[in-house]
């Protein structure tokens, strides 16, 4: 991807403060304090007043505006240090989802405190094992002026942190229909909601929440009231092609590390990287994470150009992803031999994550399949 002048600086500058600030060894230590907090919030305050929280906020809002593309740079530099923040949840699905559908009140409200890192927001959407989003099957019943929220909701990123919540909720239709979801904006703190932390395999931050009767007013409906999969599409698709960038990022670094290892490794006699069988290996990663990045950059700016093929891109872009960090990851674990599965190493962690992001709305297989329907097989 050509960048330009603004968008290259941008890079440079996540590069040099996150490889000074939030290197590796610093999710390494928040793994080992054992805070269920999943990452620093001064590191994050620092990033906010770089105005990395407001990167995709409008600029009569107090943010950025640089779009997603601009974001999908500091996710790429995010993914190559496994940077621990909320970066994804709140500058970038919540932000892109008040951004697009909020209504004056809300956007008034929310976007400023966004942009200055002061409020923190989740997406609350699953509720099973695996991304299904069409299976919401927790209801909203009509109360008095508003509405009122049972069920519960999994995985939620930084959603133990988070101040505000913004949940999907069946309004009306079944589970596994499109239509009758509605998102509203709850407060975290409201009465009927109970949060648990769960840390992820990655170190990274989560939660379990369960709504008993919480009572929410009609003015918190996000978008319209049972037309909700429009902006749940939206906010999900702009998190799906930023965690591509992330995962394009953390891959090149795996392989980095891998061919770094393979130079100093020696085998009777002959370095690891000498051997053609290696070789072949790091030239196929090589062009396959090439493609991931394309891809994921392809996605994004279709996203931001609001492109009627931007979901398909997306879609392509979070699959190829997937598949890619993944790959990469264990061919870094495995030619670092034994080593490699000790926690002395970094590879570990890139490993970790790239399970955790891949599953994270969606993994290969559920994009696949929704290509393959996209395409009408």
């Amino acid at each position: 991807m050509i960048l330009s002048d603004d968008q290259q600086m941008l890079r440079e500058a996540a590069a040099g403060f996150l490889s000074e600030k939030a290197p590796v060894s610093a999710l390494r230590a928040l793994r080992d304090k054992g805070e269920d907090k999943g990452f620093d919030p001064d590191l994050w305050q620092e990033m906010a007043q770089m105005g990395w929280a407001g990167i995709i906020v409008p600029e009569d809002a107090g943010g950025a505006e640089f779009g997603l593309v601009g974001g999908g740079l500091i996710a790429m530099e995010m993914g190559r240090h496994l940077t621990a923040s909320p970066f994804f949840s709140t500058a970038i699905v919540a932000a892109s989802g008040v951004s697009a559908f909020g209504n004056d009140a809300q956007k008034s409200d929310l976007l400023p405190a966004i942009a200055a890192g002061e409020l923190l927001m989740a997406l609350a959407v699953d509720e099973g094992r695996k991304h299904a989003p069409a299976k919401t099957a927790m209801v909203a019943h009509r109360s008095g002026n508003g509405f009122s929220l049972s069920g519960a909701k999994t995985f939620v990123v930084d959603g133990a942190q988070a101040d505000k919540l913004i949940v999907a909720a069946r309004t009306g239709g079944d589970a596994g229909e499109q239509n009758g979801i509605t998102l509203f904006i709850v407060d975290a703190n409201a009465k009927g909601v109970s949060r648990t932390a769960k840390a992820m395999v990655d170190s990274r931050a989560s939660a379990e929440i369960h709504f008993d009767a919480v009572d929410v007013e009609a003015d918190a409906v996000l978008g319209r009231v049972d037309a909700g999969w429009e902006p749940l599409s939206h906010m999900l698709n702009a998190g799906r092609a930023i965690l591509s960038a992330e995962m394009s990022g953390s891959a090149a670094t795996a392989f980095a590390m891998a061919l770094d290892y393979l130079a100093q490794r020696k085998q009777f006699g002959t370095n690891l990287s000498a051997f053609q069988a290696l070789q072949h290996r790091a030239a196929h990663l090589h062009t396959e994470i090439a493609m991931a990045e394309a891809a994921s950059f392809a996605a994004l700016a279709a996203l931001d150009a609001r492109a009627e093929d931007a979901p398909r891109k997306t879609a392509v872009a979070k699959a190829k992803a997937s598949q890619v960090s993944l790959l990469a990851a264990q061919e870094g674990l495995q030619m670092h031999g034994g080593m490699g599965m000790t926690d002395a190493f970094d590879i570990g962690f890139y490993l970790k994550r790239a399970k955790v992001a891949g599953e994270l709305f969606g993994d290969a297989s559920f994009h696949g399949e929704a290509l393959a329907r996209d395409l009408g097989f």
